[in-house]
Formats: C-alpha cells, sequence, structure tokens
C-alpha cells in the first residue's frame, strides 16, 4: 500500500443561488472523484491554476475540510473514519506549509514562542534546556539563525518567514508535509533558496511530500511526479520528466506554454 492513498475523493460545497428570490441550491464540485497514491519519500507535485481545487484537495486530505465521499488512507489509517479527536492527534503526522508565511504566523508571538509551541504538540513534557535545543535545531535546520528566535514575525524578511513556517511545519516531526504555493509570494531568486531548502529537507528527513502550485517550472524542479488539475478533477499524471517531454491533455500543454524562466535560476 502507498504511504498516502485517495480513492474516488469527493469535496463538494452548497450556495444558494445568487437570486434572492430564489430557494435555489447550486452544488460547487471542488474535488470531483480525485484517485491518486503518493509513496514513502517522494514528492508530488500537484498542479493547476487558481480555483481548480488543488487547494481544497489538500485542506480535505490534511482533514480541515471533512469529504463529501470517498476515503483518505494515510499510512495505513483511513482518516475519514477517525473521530475529529483522534483527527487531531493524528495530524501531528500530516503537517501544512501555507502560501503566505505572515498570515499563518502569530505576529505576537516570538519565533521561539511558534516553534516551542509546535514542537510540545508532539513532545507536551519538553522544556527547559531540551526545548531550547530543540527550537535552535529547527531554526539552524531551515538555515536561520538560532539567535533571531525572540523576534517576532515582522522583523524577518518575506523568505524568512517561510523559512519559519516550515521549521513550525517540521517541530512536530511529520511523515507528510503539504505544502499549497508555498513560494508564489517570493520573488525568484528567494523561490530558488526554498526550493533547494525543501528538496535537502526530504532527503535528510525522509519526508513525503505534495507541493501544490499553478507553476509547472516550478514543480518539475522539485517533484518526481506531477499531477494535473482541472475543474475538480485529474486529468493528467506522470513521471516529471516524461510529462514536460509528452504532455497527453490539452490543458497541460497551455499550463507547459505558459512556464516562466524559473526552472533554470532554480539550479
Amino acid at each position: 500500500m502507498a504511504y498516502l492513498e485517495i480513492n474516488d475523493l469527493h469535496t463538494h460545497f452548497t450556495k444558494r443561488s445568487g437570486n434572492p428570490f430564489s430557494s435555489k441550491v447550486e452544488t460547487i464540485r471542488a474535488v470531483d472523484g480525485v484517485s491518486l497514491k503518493v509513496e514513502k519519500g517522494e514528492i508530488l507535485g500537484l498542479v493547476g491554476e487558481s480555483g481548480c481545487g488543488k487547494s481544497t484537495l489538500s485542506r480535505t486530505v490534511m482533514q480541515l475540510i471533512r469529504p463529501t465521499s470517498g476515503s483518505i488512507t494515510l499510512d495505513g489509517s483511513k482518516l475519514s473514519d477517525l473521530r475529529s479527536s483522534e483527527i487531531r492527534r493524528r495530524r501531528l503526522d500530516f503537517q501544512m506549509i501555507f502560501q503566505d508565511p505572515y498570515a499563518s504566523l502569530n505576529p505576537r508571538m516570538t519565533v521561539f514562542g511558534a516553534l516551542a509551541e509546535a514542537v510540545k504538540q508532539r513532545h507536551p513534557d519538553s522544556k527547559g534546556n531540551a526545548l531550547a535545543t530543540r527550537v535552535s535545531e529547527l531554526m539552524e535546520t531551515v538555515g536561520l539563525d538560532p539567535r533571531l528566535q525572540r523576534k517576532y514575525p515582522h522583523e524577518f524578511s518575506g523568505g524568512q518567514r517561510q523559512r519559519i513556517a516550515i521549521a513550525r511545519a517540521l517541530a512536530p516531526e511529520p511523515k507528510l508535509v503539504i505544502a499549497d504555493e508555498p513560494v508564489s509570494a517570493l520573488d525568484v531568486s528567494i523561490q530558488s533558496q526554498i526550493l533547494n531548502l525543501l528538496k535537502q529537507l526530504r532527503a535528510d528527513l525522509d519526508l513525503t511530500m505534495i507541493f501544490i502550485s499553478h507553476d509547472l517550472g516550478v514543480v518539475r524542479y522539485l517533484a518526481d511526479r506531477i499531477v494535473v488539475m482541472y475543474a475538480g478533477k485529474l486529468v493528467e499524471e506522470g513521471e516529471a520528466e516524461a510529462l514536460f517531454r509528452n504532455p497527453q491533455n490539452d490543458y497541460t500543454q497551455k499550463l507547459l506554454s505558459a512556464i516562466p524562466s524559473m526552472a533554470s535560476s532554480a539550479h
């Protein structure tokens, strides 16, 4: 069995019609029958334009949104069958990195406070020197000087804040990391640094990763395999280089034609 298996997953939302005199309810099929597997230690690239459903899919995998139907199995455990309390405990094994690190970090909490809080999710009795040492190790792991740990998020650059967000995601010692557009808000030179960091972390920590982006060039540099999503469905899947050399789907070809020069600058 693959480390993560998604089988016929549907995540639908309902909203009332825009007509105030109508009681009609519209169904939005954000994720519409997605099945895929992610192997242990693999980086899977999930690509598609804004609104295609990729962020909803990631949040459904994280169980931040419960699926309408279908199943998600992580390391042999069917997440969709677990109670909310059990999901919170299991979520230590799968963490998320968001697009905007400033929005996802508490502005009133120092870096030490944010990372210590995350460490204590896995090790609630951690304190004193052991906790301080672990926070310093996390900062060094993501390329930050531990002497900066008493600073607040607003005192860092965008790239540094994303490194802090990555350190916080790593703090509970997850096996699966879902990175949702983690470099799209950064300039190209900083994007390269973060991509190289993620590559190194995968190698050092044996992480399994889903990397979500609208930019195929970025995903090509990082991912072993790519799946392309359009209108809630997966329309193409393949090894990264094979998909680039011979895309089968018209939508994939359109995405490829729009690639900027990011891939070359990441090397």
